[in-house]
Protein backbone atom coordinates (compact mmCIF):
# COMPACT_ATOMS: atom_id res chain seq x y z
CA UNK A 1 0.00 0.00 0.00
CA UNK A 2 1.36 3.47 -0.85
CA UNK A 3 2.42 5.93 1.87
CA UNK A 4 0.57 9.55 1.79
CA UNK A 5 2.11 12.15 4.19
CA UNK A 6 0.07 15.29 4.62
CA UNK A 7 0.61 18.17 6.91
CA UNK A 8 -2.82 20.18 8.63
CA UNK A 9 -1.88 23.57 9.86
CA UNK A 10 -2.94 24.85 12.92
CA UNK A 11 -4.38 28.28 12.10
CA UNK A 12 -7.76 28.23 13.33
CA UNK A 13 -11.14 26.22 13.11
CA UNK A 14 -12.04 24.60 9.64
CA UNK A 15 -15.03 25.86 7.59
CA UNK A 16 -16.51 24.40 4.86
CA UNK A 17 -14.49 24.97 1.78
CA UNK A 18 -11.84 22.83 4.44
CA UNK A 19 -14.70 20.15 4.60
CA UNK A 20 -15.25 19.58 1.26
CA UNK A 21 -11.51 20.77 -0.66
CA UNK A 22 -9.25 18.20 1.72
CA UNK A 23 -11.42 16.60 4.44
CA UNK A 24 -13.04 14.64 2.08
CA UNK A 25 -10.62 13.73 -0.03
CA UNK A 26 -8.38 12.50 3.48
CA UNK A 27 -11.29 10.49 4.70
CA UNK A 28 -11.66 8.30 1.68
CA UNK A 29 -7.76 8.21 1.45
CA UNK A 30 -7.27 6.43 4.52
CA UNK A 31 -8.95 3.62 3.06
CA UNK A 32 -6.90 3.12 0.37
CA UNK A 33 -3.22 4.21 1.40
CA UNK A 34 -1.20 4.13 4.00
CA UNK A 35 -1.76 7.91 5.78
CA UNK A 36 0.15 10.02 7.91
CA UNK A 37 -1.45 13.13 8.70
CA UNK A 38 0.43 14.98 11.05
CA UNK A 39 -0.90 18.91 12.80
CA UNK A 40 2.09 21.20 12.06
CA UNK A 41 3.08 22.55 15.22
CA UNK A 42 6.59 23.34 14.60
CA UNK A 43 5.58 25.59 11.25
CA UNK A 44 3.44 27.52 13.35
CA UNK A 45 6.77 28.83 15.34
CA UNK A 46 8.11 31.29 12.68
CA UNK A 47 4.79 33.47 13.23
CA UNK A 48 5.79 33.38 17.53
CA UNK A 49 2.63 31.94 18.61
CA UNK A 50 1.64 31.88 22.62
CA UNK A 51 2.53 28.66 24.15
CA UNK A 52 -1.10 28.40 24.75
CA UNK A 53 -2.01 28.98 21.64
CA UNK A 54 0.12 25.65 20.43
CA UNK A 55 -1.71 23.47 22.73
CA UNK A 56 -5.04 24.68 22.19
CA UNK A 57 -4.56 25.02 18.24
CA UNK A 58 -3.02 21.38 18.13
CA UNK A 59 -6.34 20.10 20.44
CA UNK A 60 -9.07 22.19 18.09
CA UNK A 61 -7.58 20.67 14.76
CA UNK A 62 -7.35 17.17 15.76
CA UNK A 63 -11.05 17.34 17.15
CA UNK A 64 -12.50 18.94 14.19
CA UNK A 65 -10.51 16.24 12.04
CA UNK A 66 -11.33 13.12 14.10
CA UNK A 67 -15.39 14.77 14.13
CA UNK A 68 -15.09 15.14 10.34
CA UNK A 69 -14.27 11.39 9.95
CA UNK A 70 -10.51 10.70 9.92
CA UNK A 71 -10.58 7.77 11.63
CA UNK A 72 -7.32 7.30 14.42
CA UNK A 73 -7.44 3.35 13.60
CA UNK A 74 -7.16 3.47 9.56
CA UNK A 75 -4.86 6.64 9.44
CA UNK A 76 -2.06 7.57 11.57
CA UNK A 77 -2.92 11.28 12.98
CA UNK A 78 -0.13 12.50 15.28
CA UNK A 79 1.17 16.12 16.29
CA UNK A 80 4.44 17.27 14.72
CA UNK A 81 6.46 17.78 17.80
CA UNK A 82 5.96 14.17 19.14
CA UNK A 83 8.45 12.68 16.95
CA UNK A 84 11.55 13.79 17.23
CA UNK A 85 13.21 12.36 14.67
CA UNK A 86 11.87 14.83 12.10
CA UNK A 87 14.30 17.19 13.73
CA UNK A 88 17.09 14.99 13.21
CA UNK A 89 16.16 14.47 9.47
CA UNK A 90 15.67 17.90 8.91
CA UNK A 91 19.07 18.63 10.32
CA UNK A 92 20.56 16.59 7.92
CA UNK A 93 18.63 17.82 4.76
CA UNK A 94 20.02 21.74 5.88
CA UNK A 95 23.19 20.07 5.67
CA UNK A 96 22.87 19.86 1.53
CA UNK A 97 20.69 22.65 0.80
CA UNK A 98 21.96 26.03 0.20
CA UNK A 99 21.09 29.15 0.56
CA UNK A 100 20.08 30.86 -2.50
CA UNK A 101 18.05 28.08 -3.82
CA UNK A 102 16.10 28.75 0.13
CA UNK A 103 16.61 32.55 -0.46
CA UNK A 104 14.44 32.03 -4.21
CA UNK A 105 11.37 30.28 -2.72
CA UNK A 106 8.04 32.03 -3.03
CA UNK A 107 7.12 30.67 0.04
CA UNK A 108 10.06 32.54 1.73
CA UNK A 109 9.52 35.74 0.03
CA UNK A 110 5.54 36.22 0.50
CA UNK A 111 6.37 35.31 3.98
CA UNK A 112 9.44 38.25 4.35
CA UNK A 113 7.19 40.66 3.04
CA UNK A 114 4.30 39.75 5.42
CA UNK A 115 6.72 39.97 8.55
CA UNK A 116 9.43 41.82 7.89
CA UNK A 117 10.23 42.30 11.44
CA UNK A 118 10.77 38.44 11.58
CA UNK A 119 12.23 37.14 8.94
CA UNK A 120 13.54 34.40 10.77
CA UNK A 121 15.76 30.96 9.90
CA UNK A 122 12.96 28.91 10.11
CA UNK A 123 10.67 30.54 7.46
CA UNK A 124 14.17 30.33 5.44
CA UNK A 125 14.49 27.03 5.57
CA UNK A 126 10.95 25.69 5.70
CA UNK A 127 11.30 23.28 2.39
CA UNK A 128 13.64 21.44 4.17
CA UNK A 129 11.61 20.94 7.29
CA UNK A 130 8.47 20.21 5.26
CA UNK A 131 11.03 17.62 3.14
CA UNK A 132 11.43 16.07 6.24
CA UNK A 133 7.76 15.44 7.40
CA UNK A 134 7.53 13.93 4.12
CA UNK A 135 11.00 11.92 3.93
CA UNK A 136 10.66 10.24 7.21
CA UNK A 137 7.96 8.22 6.34
CA UNK A 138 9.47 7.70 2.22
CA UNK A 139 6.45 8.44 1.50
CA UNK A 140 5.34 8.45 -2.49
CA UNK A 141 2.57 11.04 -2.46
CA UNK A 142 1.79 14.19 -0.91
CA UNK A 143 -1.96 15.74 -1.07
CA UNK A 144 -0.85 19.80 -1.71
CA UNK A 145 -2.68 22.45 -3.30
CA UNK A 146 -0.71 24.29 -5.78
CA UNK A 147 0.80 27.27 -4.04
CA UNK A 148 2.69 24.27 -1.94
CA UNK A 149 3.92 23.20 -5.26
CA UNK A 150 7.54 24.52 -5.59
CA UNK A 151 8.14 23.52 -1.81
CA UNK A 152 7.25 19.57 -3.41
CA UNK A 153 10.04 20.32 -6.23
CA UNK A 154 12.48 20.79 -3.34
CA UNK A 155 11.10 17.95 -1.20
CA UNK A 156 11.97 15.78 -4.68
CA UNK A 157 15.56 17.65 -5.05
CA UNK A 158 16.59 16.82 -1.33
CA UNK A 159 15.48 13.11 -2.04
CA UNK A 160 17.61 13.20 -5.50
CA UNK A 161 20.35 14.58 -3.62
CA UNK A 162 20.87 12.71 -0.54
CA UNK A 163 20.47 9.64 -2.90
CA UNK A 164 22.80 10.69 -5.01
CA UNK A 165 25.53 12.05 -2.41
CA UNK A 166 25.46 8.80 -0.74
CA UNK A 167 24.67 6.55 -4.03
CA UNK A 168 21.78 4.70 -2.46
CA UNK A 169 17.77 4.66 -3.25
CA UNK A 170 16.83 5.49 0.02
CA UNK A 171 14.21 8.41 -0.24
CA UNK A 172 11.63 8.12 -3.04
CA UNK A 173 10.99 11.24 -4.74
CA UNK A 174 7.18 11.85 -3.84
CA UNK A 175 4.67 13.08 -5.85
CA UNK A 176 2.08 16.03 -5.56
CA UNK A 177 -1.52 14.48 -5.10
CA UNK A 178 -3.89 16.84 -6.35
CA UNK A 179 -7.54 16.51 -5.55
CA UNK A 180 -8.72 18.49 -8.68
CA UNK A 181 -11.09 16.03 -9.77
CA UNK A 182 -12.69 14.90 -6.46
CA UNK A 183 -12.58 18.24 -4.07
CA UNK A 184 -15.30 20.38 -4.49
CA UNK A 185 -14.95 24.40 -4.50
CA UNK A 186 -16.72 26.32 -1.88
CA UNK A 187 -17.74 29.30 -2.75
CA UNK A 188 -17.78 32.31 -0.48
CA UNK A 189 -20.75 34.21 0.91
CA UNK A 190 -19.47 37.66 0.10
CA UNK A 191 -19.63 36.92 -3.80
CA UNK A 192 -16.04 36.02 -4.23
CA UNK A 193 -14.67 32.69 -5.55
CA UNK A 194 -13.28 31.11 -2.92
CA UNK A 195 -14.75 30.47 0.81
CA UNK A 196 -11.38 31.54 3.16
CA UNK A 197 -10.56 32.41 6.57
CA UNK A 198 -8.85 35.84 5.56
CA UNK A 199 -11.49 36.82 3.71
CA UNK A 200 -14.33 36.44 6.37
CA UNK A 201 -16.92 34.79 4.06
CA UNK A 202 -16.81 31.36 5.70
CA UNK A 203 -19.19 29.23 7.63
CA UNK A 204 -17.02 27.20 10.01
CA UNK A 205 -18.13 23.60 11.17
CA UNK A 206 -18.42 24.38 14.61
CA UNK A 207 -20.73 27.04 14.42
CA UNK A 208 -23.85 27.37 15.90
CA UNK A 209 -27.84 27.60 13.86
CA UNK A 210 -28.03 31.70 14.94
CA UNK A 211 -25.09 31.90 13.38
CA UNK A 212 -25.13 30.08 10.20
CA UNK A 213 -28.85 31.90 9.63
CA UNK A 214 -27.39 35.21 9.96
CA UNK A 215 -24.62 34.94 7.76
CA UNK A 216 -26.60 33.15 5.04
CA UNK A 217 -29.47 35.81 4.71
CA UNK A 218 -26.27 38.57 4.10
CA UNK A 219 -24.87 36.26 1.19
CA UNK A 220 -24.90 38.83 -2.00
CA UNK A 221 -27.49 38.85 -4.58
CA UNK A 222 -28.43 41.08 -7.25
CA UNK A 223 -31.94 41.81 -8.51
CA UNK A 224 -32.53 38.72 -9.99
CA UNK A 225 -33.58 37.49 -13.53
CA UNK A 226 -35.28 39.47 -16.29
CA UNK A 227 -35.04 37.06 -19.12
CA UNK A 228 -35.89 33.34 -18.46
CA UNK A 229 -33.66 30.73 -18.94
CA UNK A 230 -30.84 33.45 -18.51
CA UNK A 231 -27.35 32.22 -17.35
CA UNK A 232 -26.68 33.15 -13.55
CA UNK A 233 -24.02 35.73 -12.50
CA UNK A 234 -21.07 34.57 -10.26
CA UNK A 235 -23.05 35.70 -6.96
CA UNK A 236 -26.28 33.79 -7.74
CA UNK A 237 -24.47 30.61 -8.72
CA UNK A 238 -22.43 30.43 -5.74
CA UNK A 239 -25.81 29.76 -3.81
CA UNK A 240 -26.78 27.45 -6.30
CA UNK A 241 -23.46 25.77 -5.45
CA UNK A 242 -24.26 25.76 -1.76
CA UNK A 243 -27.91 23.98 -2.48
CA UNK A 244 -25.94 21.61 -4.93
CA UNK A 245 -23.99 20.71 -1.79
CA UNK A 246 -26.27 20.72 0.81
CA UNK A 247 -29.47 20.23 -0.34
CA UNK A 248 -31.98 17.69 -1.80
CA UNK A 249 -32.51 17.29 -5.42
CA UNK A 250 -35.43 18.05 -5.38
CA UNK A 251 -34.70 21.57 -3.48
CA UNK A 252 -32.34 22.33 -5.82
CA UNK A 253 -34.79 21.73 -9.22
CA UNK A 254 -37.36 24.10 -7.32
CA UNK A 255 -35.09 27.05 -7.38
CA UNK A 256 -33.11 26.49 -10.51
CA UNK A 257 -37.16 26.66 -11.97
CA UNK A 258 -37.88 29.82 -10.33
CA UNK A 259 -34.75 31.31 -11.74
CA UNK A 260 -35.38 29.91 -15.14
CA UNK A 261 -39.23 31.50 -15.25
CA UNK A 262 -38.05 34.56 -13.25
CA UNK A 263 -40.23 34.23 -10.10
CA UNK A 264 -36.94 33.33 -7.93
CA UNK A 265 -37.51 34.82 -4.39
CA UNK A 266 -33.72 35.45 -3.06
CA UNK A 267 -34.97 35.18 0.46
CA UNK A 268 -36.89 31.94 0.35
CA UNK A 269 -33.98 30.25 -1.13
CA UNK A 270 -31.80 31.91 1.59
CA UNK A 271 -33.93 30.54 4.29
CA UNK A 272 -33.96 26.80 2.88
CA UNK A 273 -30.45 27.10 2.43
CA UNK A 274 -29.75 28.37 5.86
CA UNK A 275 -31.98 25.36 7.23
CA UNK A 276 -29.96 22.88 5.02
CA UNK A 277 -26.54 23.96 5.88
CA UNK A 278 -27.40 23.69 9.46
CA UNK A 279 -28.96 20.42 9.27
CA UNK A 280 -25.85 19.30 7.07
CA UNK A 281 -23.22 21.06 9.80
CA UNK A 282 -25.25 20.02 12.94
CA UNK A 283 -23.94 16.20 13.00
CA UNK A 284 -20.18 17.72 12.75
CA UNK A 285 -20.62 20.48 15.30
CA UNK A 286 -22.11 17.49 17.89
CA UNK A 287 -19.45 15.95 17.12
CA UNK A 288 -16.67 18.14 17.39
CA UNK A 289 -18.36 19.53 21.17
CA UNK A 290 -18.06 16.00 22.11
CA UNK A 291 -14.16 15.77 21.37
CA UNK A 292 -13.08 19.24 22.69
CA UNK A 293 -14.63 18.51 26.07
CA UNK A 294 -13.03 15.69 26.11
CA UNK A 295 -9.12 16.70 26.49
CA UNK A 296 -8.10 13.07 28.05
CA UNK A 297 -9.53 11.41 24.53
CA UNK A 298 -7.89 13.87 22.37
CA UNK A 299 -4.02 13.64 24.36
CA UNK A 300 -4.33 9.61 24.13
CA UNK A 301 -5.28 9.85 20.08
CA UNK A 302 -2.12 11.84 19.71
CA UNK A 303 0.01 10.41 21.62
CA UNK A 304 -1.48 6.65 19.87
CA UNK A 305 -0.79 8.33 16.67
CA UNK A 306 2.48 9.96 17.30
CA UNK A 307 3.80 6.27 18.69
CA UNK A 308 2.77 5.00 15.21
CA UNK A 309 4.53 8.04 13.83
CA UNK A 310 7.79 7.39 15.25
CA UNK A 311 7.56 3.49 14.38
CA UNK A 312 8.32 4.62 10.94
CA UNK A 313 10.13 7.66 11.46
CA UNK A 314 12.88 5.46 13.59
CA UNK A 315 13.57 2.88 10.81
CA UNK A 316 14.09 5.72 8.50
CA UNK A 317 16.13 7.60 10.36
CA UNK A 318 18.49 4.17 11.54
CA UNK A 319 19.22 4.01 8.08
CA UNK A 320 20.20 7.62 7.57
CA UNK A 321 22.26 7.94 10.32
CA UNK A 322 23.90 4.47 8.79
CA UNK A 323 24.64 5.48 5.29
CA UNK A 324 25.45 9.34 6.89
CA UNK A 325 28.15 6.99 8.80
CA UNK A 326 26.68 7.64 12.31
CA UNK A 327 26.35 4.78 14.86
Amino acid sequence: METVVSGIRPTGNLHLGNYFGAIKSFVQMQNEYNCYFFIADWHSLTTRPKPESIVNSARTILAEYLACGIDPEKATIYIQSDVKEVLELYLYLNMNAYLGELERTTTFKEKARQQPDNVNAGLLTYPTLMAADILIHRAVKVPVGKDQEQNMEMARKFARRFNNMYEVELFPEPASFSFTDKAIKIPGLDGSGKMGKSDGNCIYLYEDEKSIRKKVMKAVTDAGPTVPNSEKPEVIQNLFTFLDIVSSKDTYNYFEEKWNDCSIRYGDLKKQLAEDIVTFTNPIRERIEEYTNNTELLDKIALQGAEKARESAVKTIQEVRRIIGFK
